[in-house]
């Protein structure tokens, strides 16, 4: 189990980089429709909350 908790951290900075450089690549480049970049933002905030939470876990307890 110590392994896992070493690794999640960087699992959850992984997904925030990943969303963070998913969602510019669709501003910069202007690729689809409206509404495929509203949903490219959205999924990139969900993705964000889920590795924000992964990354700031506490396992002290």
């Amino acid at each position: 189990m110590v392994d896992r908790e070493q690794r999640t951290p960087f699992y959850g900075i992984l997904l925030i980089l990943a969303a963070m450089f998913g969602a510019f690549a669709v501003n910069y480049y202007g690729v689809g429709a409206y509404w495929f970049r509203i949903t490219v933002y959205i999924v990139a905030v969900a993705v964000v909350a889920v590795g924000f939470v992964m990354t700031f876990r506490d396992y002290s307890h």
